[in-house]
C-alpha cells in the first residue's frame, strides 16, 4: 500500500449513576475523568506524550484522537490505548467524587449510542493527495463503505415499531447523506471537511464518520486495513464497476437490519448485489492491485483476512464470534435469552448490550472475554502499554510527543496543536510542523537545548 497517515477519533459516552439523589451535571463528572490525565487542572483540549489528544467533545462525550500513524498495526495499538487510558481515569474521578462528599459510579463506554437515542461516533482519517480526484475517489468508496460494516459493525438492540430487533451497526440508522461537511446534524456516508492538518497544498483528509467504534483489535485493523488498501488501489486509477447503489442511505439501513446477509441490494442500473457480493469485487480489484505493486506482507495480510472473513460470513458468521463485534455480542445475548427463557425486549438484555462496551476491564463483557482467550487478537497487552506512553516512532507524533514529555518534565508551559509547538517564555517562537511524515524536527531539538541549558 501507499505510504500514508492513518488516524482514528472515538467519542465516548459518559454516565453518572448517584447514590442517592444527589445529582452531579455531566461537566463536572467529565472535568473528574480529566483531572486523571491531567492533574490539578479542567482543560478541554490536551495533547499527551504519547503524540495523541484527549478532549471534550460536544454533548459532554470524552474524545480520544489517536496520534498519527503509517501503520495499521499502530493504529490499532493507539485506539486501544486510549481505552486504557480513559480506564486509568476511573479511579481518580471516583476519588475527587469522594473528596466532594458525594457517591455514585462513573461508567465510559466506548459505544455509540444513547438510551435516548442519541448517536456520537466513531471518525476515521486517511490523509490524501491533493492532486487526486477526491469526488471521483469518494464515489467510488461510498458502496464499499455502506456493505463493509458487515465486518466492522458493532451490533445494537433497538427498538423499531415498539419491538426490539438486533442491528449489525449502530451508527448505520442514523445516517441520512453520501456526502455532506456536517458531523452532527446531516451525518453522512462521507464527510467533506478539508482540514488536513498538512500541508494544504499537498494533502487533504478523508473523513469518514459512518463507522461503529470497535471493541475488537480485529474489526479495528479490518476497518482501517481494507479503506486505506481500497483507497491506495482507487489513487492508482483501479475502479470497481458495477457497484453503483440506487439509493445508498437506504441500502446501510437494510444490511444493517439484515442478520441473514443475503439482503440484495438495488443498484443503479436495476441489478442487484447482496453486501457480501459488493465487498467481494473491492477484494478481487484490491486483488489485482497488490500483486502489480512490490512485495507487501501488510496489504497481504489485509488481503487474507478480509477474504477469510467474507468467505465465513458467507458460510457461518457464527464462527465469527471471535473476530467481529456484531457477531461476538450477539452470540453472548443469544446464549443469555436462552439460558432465562426472555426476548431482547428484556431489559437485562438491554445492560448486556451496554456493558459489552464498558471499559473497565473488570466489568466490560468484551474485556472479560479477552481475559480468558476467547478473542483474537491483533497486538499484545505489553503493545497497548507501551503505546500510552511512546508516541509512533515514524510520524510527527513523536516530534509532539517528545516534547510533551520534555515540557511536563522541566514543568515548562508550552503551547501545542496538531501542526505547531510552542515553549512559553521561551523565543516565543511558533514552530511549525506541516510534514505529517517528519519524525524528526530540527528546531524543536534547539527549542529543547535552549530551555534545558537556562536550568
Amino acid at each position: 500500500m501507499k505510504n500514508r497517515i492513518f488516524g482514528l477519533e472515538t467519542e465516548y459516552g459518559l454516565i453518572f449513576i448517584p447514590h442517592g439523589k444527589v445529582y452531579l451535571p455531566m461537566e463536572k463528572i467529565l472535568g473528574y475523568v480529566f483531572e486523571g490525565l491531567i492533574p490539578n487542572s479542567w482543560p478541554s483540549n490536551a495533547f499527551l506524550c504519547n503524540g495523541a489528544r484527549f478532549y471534550q467533545d460536544t454533548g459532554c462525550h470524552p474524545e480520544y484522537a489517536t496520534p498519527e500513524c503509517d501503520r495499521v498495526f499502530d493504529v490499532v495499538v493507539h485506539d486501544k490505548a486510549g481505552e486504557r487510558l480513559l480506564e486509568k481515569c476511573l479511579p481518580i474521578a471516583q476519588e475527587r467524587l469522594k473528596e466532594e462528599g458525594l457517591s455514585g459510579d462513573i461508567y465510559i463506554y466506548k459505544n455509540n449510542t444513547d438510551s435516548m437515542g442519541n448517536t456520537y461516533g466513531c471518525h476515521e482519517n486517511y490523509l490524501m493527495r491533493r492532486d487526486i480526484d477526491f469526488w471521483r475517489v469518494t464515489e467510488q468508496l461510498i458502496p464499499f463503505f455502506v456493505t463493509r460494516q458487515i465486518y466492522t459493525g458493532a451490533g445494537k438492540v433497538l427498538k423499531v415499531a415498539g419491538r426490539s430487533h438486533y442491528f449489525i451497526s449502530q451508527r448505520a440508522q442514523h445516517i441520512h447523506e453520501k456526502t455532506s461537511s456536517s458531523t452532527t446534524s446531516s451525518r453522512s456516508i462521507i464527510n467533506t471537511r478539508d482540514e488536513p492538518h498538512a500541508d494544504a497544498e499537498k494533502y487533504r483528509r478523508l473523513h469518514i464518520i459512518v463507522g461503529d467504534s470497535n471493541m475488537s483489535e480485529y474489526s479495528s485493523y479490518l476497518k482501517v486495513g481494507t479503506t486505506a488498501l481500497v483507497l491506495s488501489m482507487l489513487e492508482s486509477g483501479y475502479r470497481v464497476t458495477g457497484v453503483e447503489l440506487e439509493d445508498p442511505v437506504k441500502a446501510i439501513r437494510e444490511i444493517s437490519r439484515d442478520l441473514t446477509l443475503k439482503k440484495k441490494l438495488r443498484l443503479e442500473k436495476g441489478k442487484e448485489r447482496s453486501a457480501i457480493e459488493i465487498q467481494r469485487l473491492y477484494l478481487e480489484k484490491a486483488k489485482a492491485y497488490l500483486s502489480s505493486e512490490e512485495e507487501d506482507p501488510v496489504g497481504r495480510d489485509i488481503l487474507e483476512r478480509w477474504e477469510y472473513v467474507l468467505d465465513e460470513l458467507e458460510e457461518d458468521p457464527t464462527r465469527l464470534d471471535r473476530e467481529i463485534d456484531w457477531i461476538t455480542k450477539k452470540g453472548l445475548i443469544d446464549s443469555y435469552m436462552k439460558k432465562k427463557n426472555c426476548d431482547l425486549d428484556d431489559p437485562r438484555v438491554a445492560m448486556m448490550d451496554l456493558q459489552y462496551h464498558d471499559i473497565n476491564q473488570d466489568r466490560g463483557l468484551y474485556s472479560l472475554l479477552s481475559r480468558e482467550g476467547l478473542i483474537e487478537r491483533i497486538a499484545s497487552d505489553e503493545d497497548v502499554l507501551r503505546a500510552i506512553d511512546i508516541p509512533p516512532q515514524t510520524t510527527r507524533a513523536k516530534v509532539r510527543g517528545d516534547f510533551v514529555r520534555f515540557a511536563k518534565e522541566k514543568n515548562r508551559s508550552y503551547t501545542v496543536d496538531w501542526t505547531y509547538l510552542k515553549l512559553n517564555g521561551y523565543w516565543e517562537e511558533t514552530i511549525l510542523c506541516m510534514d505529517p511524515f517528519s519524525s524528526d524536527n530540527a528546531r524543536v531539538k534547539e527549542l529543547i537545548a535552549a530551555a534545558e541549558s537556562k536550568d
